[in-house]
C-alpha cells in the first residue's frame, strides 16, 4: 500500500508526520527552514490529504499508517530525521521501535502514545482521559467521526466550546476525513506499549509539550523523556496541544535545532 509523499531539497532525509485529521501541508513553514540543508519527505496518511478517501465500510487500525511509513522509511536507504506530531507523534515512537537503525533522531510534539500511561498507572494522566472517553459517543463505532464525536475530540484537545470556534471550513475539512480518524483514535486508544519497550531506541529524541496542553499529553510527554535513553524535554510556553501550528516559530526553531545537531 502506498501513500502520497512530497519530498524536497537534499541532504539528510527529515520524514515530517502531521496530527490525525490534518495533512502534511502542515509542515509547510518547518518544511521551508529545513529545505536548505536537509531532505524533506512529508507523506499524507492513508485516507487523508491527497490520498484517496479511506473506504467506507473498510476496517482501519493505526498499525496500517506505520507499516505504510515503514516501508517509506526503508526506501530512504538511510536514517532519518523523524518527526511527528500528536498522533504523528506516536506514529514517530512506531517508527522508533520498529526500525531504531533507521531512524537518526526522533522529535514528538504531544505524542499521543497512551500505553505508557497504564503502564506507569500515571493517575493524572488517565484521569484526563476519562474526560473524553467516558462519553458514550466517544467510543460508539456506528457513529464513528460524526459531528458529535469531533466536538468530544477537539474540546479535549483544545478546551471547552473550540469545536464550535472553528471555521465552518475547518470543520467541514475534519468531518471529510472524519471516520479514518475515529478508528485511528479507537485503536490507539487500545495500545498499551510500556516504557520498556523504548530502553533500547539509541536515536537522541525530543519531546515538546505546550504549557497548556492536557494533562494526559503533558504526561505522555513526562514518561516518555524518562523512558528513552537519550532525551530531552521542552514545554512550550503559551501554547496548547496545537503549538505546532500556533506557535509555529517557537516549536520549528526547537526541531531545527534538534535536527541540526
Amino acid at each position: 500500500m502506498k501513500t502520497f509523499v512530497s519530498s524536497r531539497g537534499q541532504g539528510q532525509p527529515v520524514l515530517l508526520l502531521h496530527s490525525g485529521g490534518m495533512s502534511s501541508r502542515q509542515w509547510k513553514k518547518l518544511g521551508d527552514a529545513l529545505e536548505p540543508t536537509h531532505r524533506v519527505i512529508a507523506p499524507d496518511f492513508l485516507g487523508t490529504g491527497q490520498n484517496p478517501a479511506w473506504p467506507a465500510e473498510a476496517p482501519f487500525d493505526f498499525t496500517m499508517d506505520v507499516d505504510v511509513l515503514a516501508e517509506l522509511l526503508l526506501e530512504l536507504g538511510e536514517p532519518a530525521h523523524v518527526v511527528g506530531h500528536s498522533y504523528g507523534g506516536f506514529l514517530a515512537t512506531c517508527l522508533a521501535r520498529r526500525l531504531p537503525s533507521h531512524v537518526r533522531s526522533l522529535v514528538a510534539y504531544d505524542p499521543v502514545a497512551f500505553g505508557i500511561l497504564h503502564d506507569r498507572n500515571d493517575e493524572a494522566g488517565l484521569n484526563d482521559l476519562t474526560r473524553a472517553s467516558k462519553h458514550p459517543a466517544f467510543t460508539n463505532t456506528e457513529r464513528a467521526g460524526d459531528e458529535a464525536w469531533f466536538e468530544l475530540f477537539v474540546n479535549f484537545w483544545n478546551g471547552p466550546g473550540a469545536w464550535g470556534k472553528l471555521p465552518e471550513p475547518a470543520r467541514a475539512s475534519f468531518l471529510s476525513v472524519g471516520r479514518k480518524v475515529f478508528f485511528e483514535v479507537y485503536s490507539l486508544m487500545k495500545d498499551r506499549t510500556p516504557a520498556s519497550a523504548y530502553a533500547a531506541i539509541g536515536a537522541p529524541a525530543l519531546f515538546l509539550t505546550g504549557e497548556h496542553s492536557p494533562p494526559a499529553a503533558q504526561r505522555v510527554v513526562a514518561l516518555l523523556a524518562a523512558a528513552f535513553p537519550h532525551a530531552e524535554e521542552l514545554r512550550i510556553a503559551g501554547a496548547g496541544h496545537m503549538g505546532p501550528i500556533t506557535h509555529a516559530d517557537r516549536v520549528n526553531e526547537a526541531i531545527v535545532k534538534h535536527v541540526g545537531a
